[in-house]
This record gives C-alpha cells, structure tokens and sequence, in this order.
C-alpha cells in the first residue's frame, strides 16, 4: 500500500514537471495553408457537420476536465469528527464509559456522566451538520454560476455561420469572435479588424494585447498571431482557426497544473490542532496524577478510574466547538451579504490572518464600472447628473457646445449595450467594450437618449482605435444633416488633445490658445466640436469628463470634431 502511495506520488510530480516546460508546438510558426492541410479544414466553408462529430467523439469535448472531487459522505466526516470534534468525541465516549462502570459497580449510579456524554454527543453532531450544511450550500451556489451563462462560439460549418456551444468546438473549427467575446479554444488568427485581447488572466498583462495574423515571436505566449482559452475580447474582431481544445489549451496545461498542488492547513485548522495537543496532555497528565493520588489516598480502583475520566472530561471545553462555528457563520453570513461567497468556514479566519493583499485594484478591490462624474463644457467644471430622472443637470443640454460634445462622446466610441438590456436603468446595464468608453455611453444616453439610432444615422467610414502609443482615438463619420463632408470626431488623453486643438469656443465667443508639440497632421477644417478625455479619480474610482469646444477654419472636404 506504502509502495502504492509512494508510486502515484512519483507519477503526480513527473506530470507536474512536464506541465511546467515550455509550450512545444509550432502552430504559429508553420504557413496558414500548411495548417489547413495539418487539420484538414478549409477556411471559406469550415468542417462538415458530420467531419466536427466525429473530431468531438475522437478528441472530446472543448472543456476542461473538473478536478477529483470529495465524496460527500467523506466531507460530512470531515465536519463531524475532524479537528476539534474528536476531542469532543473522546470525552463523550469516556463519559458513556464512566457511567457504564458506576451502572455495573452500584444500584443507583448518579446520571452526571450520562447527562454530559448525551450533552457532548449532541453539541458534535449539531455543529458538524451546521457546517457541513453551510459549505455544501455555497458550494451549490459555485456550481450553479458555472450553469447559469452558457458559453456558445460563431462557428463556420458547411460554409454556414453556426452559433454552437463552445464545448462542441473542435479542432480545425473556422471561428468568428468579437469586442465582448470569451475566446472560446486556443485558435490562430487568420484575419484581424482592430483586435484586441485581455490576457491578464494568463499573462498578467494589464494592457489589451494586440493580435495580428503574423507570427512575431517564437514563444506561444508572446506572438501576435495566437489567441487562447478563457481570455477575452476587448476590441475589434477577428476570424481563427481552433489548434487546441480542452485541457490541451494553454489555460488547460495551466489548471491542471494548479489541480495537482497540495493543499496546505488553514491557519485556523494548525492552531486547533496544536491546542488539541495541549489540552490533550494537559487532560491525561491532570488525570493520571489525580488517579496516582486517588490510590495513595486509599481509594478503591473503580472510584479512581471514574475520577480519572471525570479530570480528562473536565479539561475538555465543550462549548469551544458550538462558539468557534457559530462565529466563522456569522462572519460568512456578513461577507454573503457583501457579494462575497465563503466555500470553506475555515477561510473566514484566513482571511482575517491576512496582513498584505497585493491585487490589481480595477475588476477585484472594484467593481471596474466607471461613471462620469465632472464636465469641463463651455468653461466651466459642471457637475454630470447621474439620476434616472435627468432633473438635476447644472448645463443646457440644447447649448451647441453640450451638443458637440455629446455628440463627440456617441460617435467617437467603441462600446455598445449588450442585447437585451433594453428595459434595465441605463446604469445598470452591461456594455461590451472599455470601461471608460462604457461610462461615456451610459452618460449620453442618459442625457439624449436613442445612441444606437444617432450611430445608424452617422455611420463611421473608418478609425483609428485608441493605442498606448498615440493616447487618442479619430472616427470618421457620414452625417444625415445634409452636409457631403464627413465628419472626424477625436476623444484621448489630454496630453494628445491639447496638441490636436487650435481654439475654444464658449457660449458667444472663440479664443485661440498656444500649444506645446506638434500641429495635428490633418488639415485645418471648420467645425464645432469638443474635445474629451477620460481620466482616472484615484479617491472614487469615477470616470471625469473634461472637455473644451474647438473651432478651426473650413474646407470644402472635411469637417472634425475633437473629442
């Protein structure tokens, strides 16, 4: 059995070792067409219907494999003779024991023994099946979030666009994914539109990495042309092929290889263990000497057994199991009431251990929803009205200058309302896209209302996304106001901004400013336009939006707006 044990040890670690080496595959590096043949696919029509069945009964489904679970039966054992419980369990057994004596020894036994081993057996069984329905109850709740979004994938099948689940994705699938999808296999890219990804999850990376059809690096993780499992889009869109499903996905090798640590004690489990220790040869010493003395004081040998079992019962504090477990529910119950769900009673007090988190701040300390909170519009620093009602705004929302921006924010933005969030308040509703640009939206359609319609209207010809590199965004757009000429609407850092804008314009006047850097390399055109910009409040986590209207000359093709 040793040999066994030491076995599936040696077997675990080799696994472990071999997930821990470098990513061998060359998926990225070979030609597109060479792939097409390796995976016998074809890029305009994707697999057959019956070709994708087959590959899901030969390779299986595109999920990863749970990790071994706990019998139940094993976990309520857990819970009612483990740690602490058992001490308990010693003395109600010593107390059943004792008073077995005192039954067989006297005709009228006192009932202390009984009473206290009925006592004790009560408390162990009623807290061990407080906590056990208490973990069992959050570890449904953690199953039924896994349920409660199905993932699906646009797949081409047949030379038909499917909408398929992502666990019946196969190798060799064609893929479509866009801004606000999880990526739903490891695929390489064939063609890319602006695409982005968020790999933080894997590579902790908190800038959105861009991804291309070309192959720019050797290592899987670095190169442009590979998007994997789990990670999502943040921008763009892009059409790939699936190389990798399942656990054979780079998040796949990843879990696995988190599965396979051991897991150490909580700290709450080694101090209660370690005061088990104590107690326990505090009690023993305590009752042998008390049993030494009860012989030397003439006792006979029954009544100094009882006193021995009655000195071990004693030091056995009875309450301290009901208390310790009453305490980690209550804090689980507060930390529930805060969105925060405790699988494990024993981590309550983790938790509470803790004396340094180290965490990205946006999307874990936070929720990563944005708001704008301040307008820099017409010269002044305004207050936005975040109400339902709109009864509060301190600007007139019929000035040119808030049109101007408004209309900057709509047209000059890549975030959109998911479907089906029509009848939500405007706040609560969830957005595919950046939180800023998300707060941005929610702010205008808030104020006006009807985005989705004014972007109909104002269709956009072409873009340039937002990048670390410039610090702006430029849209260029088709207008229904009668006016040939397009319109270019610019949002970015300040930074960039300023350097783009010649003049502000305000309620009756214009003025013209100086600026440090370089002109704007399109040429001076008329408008009326505003610029913005989204800037981080380190105190509230808000979103201000700061503007300033910009009026240059015109020209017979074009005419900007600067946001």
């Amino acid at each position: 059995m040793a040999d066994e044990k030491k076995n599936d040890k040696k077997a675990g670690k080799a696994k472990l070792d071999d997930l821990k080496q470098e990513l061998d595959m060359d998926e990225h590096r070979i030609d597109i067409q060479e792939l097409y043949s390796r995976l016998e696919t074809n890029p305009t029509s994707g697999l057959t219907v019956e070709d994708a069945a087959q590959r899901l009964a030969k390779y299986g489904r595109n999920e990863l494999t749970p990790p071994k679970t706990t019998p139940e039966w094993v976990k309520f054992c857990k819970t009612l003779f483990g740690g602490f419980s058992l001490l308990l369990w010693i003395g109600a057994v010593l107390c059943f024991f004792a008073y077995s004596i005192q039954t067989g020894a006297y005709e009228n036994p006192p009932g202390d023994n009984l009473y206290l081993g009925i006592v004790l057996t009560f408390v162990v069984v009623v807290t061990g099946v407080f906590s056990y329905y208490q973990e069992a109850k959050s570890a449904k709740i953690m199953e039924s979030f896994k349920k409660m979004v199905p993932q699906h994938a646009m797949a081409l099948r047949g030379g038909q666009k499917l909408n398929v689940p992502s666990e019946e994705l196969v190798i060799g699938d064609i893929v479509e994914v866009k801004l606000g999808d999880r990526i739903p296999a490891d695929i390489r890219i064939i063609t890319s539109h602006g695409f982005k990804v968020d790999n933080s999850c894997l590579t902790g990376e908190s800038e959105a990495q861009s991804r291309t059809p070309e192959y720019t690096n050797e290592n899987p993780l670095e190169t442009k042309n590979l998007a994997f499992f789990s990670t999502n889009a943040v921008e763009g869109a892009c059409t790939g092929i699936v190389i990798c499903t399942g656990d054979h996905t780079v998040m796949g090798r990843i879990a696995n290889l988190a599965s396979g640590l051991e897991m150490g004690e909580t700290p709450i489990a080694r101090e209660i263990q370690h005061f088990i220790h104590i107690i326990t040869g505090v009690a023993v010493f305590l009752g042998v000497s008390f049993f030494i003395i009860a012989f030397i004081l003439q006792y006979n040998w029954l009544e100094a057994v009882i006193f021995l079992i009655g000195i071990i019962v004693a030091n056995v504090p009875e309450g301290l199991l009901a208390t310790v477990t009453v305490c980690l529910t209550l804090t689980a119950k507060r930390m529930a009431s805060k969105n925060c769900l405790v699988k494990n009673l024993e981590a309550v007090e983790t938790l509470g251990s803790t004396s340094t988190i180290c965490s990205d701040k946006t999307g874990t300390l936070t929720q990563n929803r944005m708001t704008v909170a301040h307008m820099w519009c017409n010269n002044r620093i305004l207050e936005a009205d975040t109400s339902e009602e709109q009864n509060t705004a301190e600007y007139n929302k019929s000035s040119p200058e808030w049109i101007a921006l408004s209309r900057c924010a709509m047209l000059c933005n890549r975030a959109e309302f998911k479907a089906g969030e029509e009848s939500k308040p405007v706040l609560k509703r969830e957005c595919n896209g950046d939180a800023s640009e998300s707060a941005l939206l929610k702010c205008v359609e808030l104020s006006i209302g009807g985005v989705s319609e004014y972007r109909k209207k104002n269709t956009k010809v072409c873009e340039v996304p937002f990048n670390s590199t410039n610090k702006y965004q430029v849209s260029i757009h088709k207008t229904d106001d009668g006016d040939k000429r397009f319109l270019l609407v610019m949002k970015g850092a300040p930074s960039a901004s300023w350097t783009a804008a010649h003049t502000s314009s305000s309620t009756a006047r214009t003025s013209s400013w100086t600026t440090s850097g370089r002109a704007p390399s399109i040429p001076p055109t008329r408008s009326s336009a505003a610029w913005a910009s989204g800037c981080w409040d380190s105190a509230t986590s808000a979103c201000p939006l700061r503007s300033t209207l910009t009026d240059t000359p015109s020209t017979p093709r074009s005419r900007t707006s600067r946001s």
